[in-house]
């Protein structure tokens, strides 16, 4: 019993345990798949084509099956239902109460039969049925908008999934310079303490001073609080990764903390989300213009209705059946300027959007010019600090020397360590400001 248990448990911990080793393209997939907000969004794009198809059903028409069943001792409504039921007699007008010798004049007689009936049962079972033949095009136009605003929605979908790829990778990198970071802040702990034993063996021979050994411990201790600043910025960034992928990561595969940057052409301006979404936006209030340009045409309708009715649900249907057909047209001569306002207000609208459409492109274009020049500024300032960390190391190990032989004091060389420190971090830091730049422009130019 206990070994079952055990094997259970053993069995339980991968489904507990986060994800280890994980690699950036594996991590992509995982997001497209399982990311709270991009299956929100997915869900919201079924709807719109949902609506698109009841846009579409408008056009076929209404039939509806009515079942009703009425009791009432209603003079009117008796006499109407035995009409309805074709089954009215003479005798249903009073006639069996009229003198038919002629020797009274009928015309004053209140017939009981009429004024008084019996109550009655009455059941009507009917299929009616109407369809519009001519709308002006308002039917046609408005299942072409809700066609077009699916396919907003499926760019809508497109934009949250680029931004969720877009902090997957950036999250993946950062993971990737803190790591670096980390590595580096490893070194520079551990020559500090290299250098806290110099100083104590010196310190024992009489050439260096307690000022000396507490200046070190305090570059130490401040090495190690950032050290630590630096795992707990990790964490949370396995912790935002884990949340990107709606699941626990552990570990991810190294990979280099500089990301490619990508080759942009006229064509790739051009498949920027927004930029599409205006353009559908700027198709949509074309058709805006006719919905309201249809108010000015008539509107024709045709209705069929097929039924029977009886004082017994269903009975005798076929000889007791009856149909109505139809057709009506209505065509509106005035209504205060109300058509003609809402369509100059549409022919508006839609110049306005023509509008946005081009702002949205040439706001497009400077801002992919705008992120190219900086990224180029990035790399010139990645490669100039690269240059400064390896100078800044080469002094720092040269003023060690020099401490040693009594030449710098402990001060001097403490502040080349922070130098490095500090390049150390600007490096980080400019690194980190270049890919974001990277992935935000991979996002502009909708390339995932």
């Amino acid at each position: 019993m206990r070994l079952k248990k055990y094997f259970i448990v053993l069995l339980a911990v991968p489904l507990f345990a986060g994800v280890h080793n994980l690699s950036l393209n594996k991590a992509l997939k995982i997001v497209k798949k399982n990311n709270l907000e991009v299956r929100i969004a997915k869900f919201n794009q079924k709807m719109k084509k949902i609506e698109s198809k009841i846009a579409k059903g408008y056009s076929y028409g209404k039939l509806d099956l009515t079942v009703q069943g009425m009791r009432s001792n209603d003079a009117g409504n008796v006499f109407g239902f035995k009409v309805q039921s074709r089954e009215a007699t003479f005798a249903d007008f009073g006639f069996a109460e009229f003198d038919m010798s002629g020797q009274t004049n009928p015309l004053p007689v209140q017939p009981k039969a009429l004024n008084y009936p019996d109550a009655r049962n009455h059941y009507v079972t009917k299929l009616s049925f109407m369809l519009p033949i001519y709308t002006g095009g308002k039917l046609s136009e408005y299942r072409k908008i809700a066609n077009k605003m699916y396919d907003m929605s499926k760019l809508d979908s497109k934009k949250v999934l680029n931004n969720k790829l877009f902090q997957t990778r950036k999250t993946f990198y950062d993971i990737a310079l803190v790591e670096n970071y980390i590595t580096n802040l490893s070194k520079i702990i551990s020559n500090i303490k290299r250098l806290e034993k110099i100083v104590s063996s010196m310190k024992r021979e009489g050439y260096a001073k307690d000022i000396d050994m507490l200046e070190v411990q305090a570059r130490k201790a401040e090495a190690q609080s950032m050290y630590s600043q630096a795992k707990l910025n990790r964490e949370l960034a396995y912790q935002f990764l884990s949340f990107l992928l709606n699941r626990d990561v552990s570990s991810i595969r190294k990979s280099n903390d500089m990301a490619k940057t990508p080759r942009v052409t006229k064509d790739d301006i051009g498949k920027n989300l927004d930029i599409q979404k205006a353009i559908l936006g700027l198709e949509v209030a074309t058709m805006a213009v006719k919905v309201e340009r249809s108010n000015f045409l008539p509107q024709v309708g045709a209705f069929a209705e097929y039924g029977s009715a009886d004082d017994k649900l269903f009975n005798e249907f076929k000889d007791k059946d009856f149909y109505t057909a139809g057709v009506q047209v209505k065509w509106n001569m005035f209504n205060g300027g109300i058509d003609a306002n809402n369509l100059e207000r549409a022919k508006v609208q839609k110049m306005k959007v023509h509008d946005q459409v081009e702002l949205a492109k040439k706001g497009i274009a400077l801002r992919v010019k705008k992120l190219q020049s900086e990224i180029k500024a990035g790399n010139s300032d990645i490669k100039s600090f690269k240059a400064q960390y390896r100078f800044a190391n080469r002094v720092y190990k040269n003023y060690q020397a020099r401490y040693r032989e009594g030449m710098v004091s402990i001060s001097d060389l403490l502040m080349k360590q922070s130098k490095q420190l500090e390049i150390l971090l600007k490096l980080l830091t400019v690194k980190n400001s270049r890919n974001y730049k990277v992935f935000e422009l991979n996002s502009i130019l909708n390339k995932g």
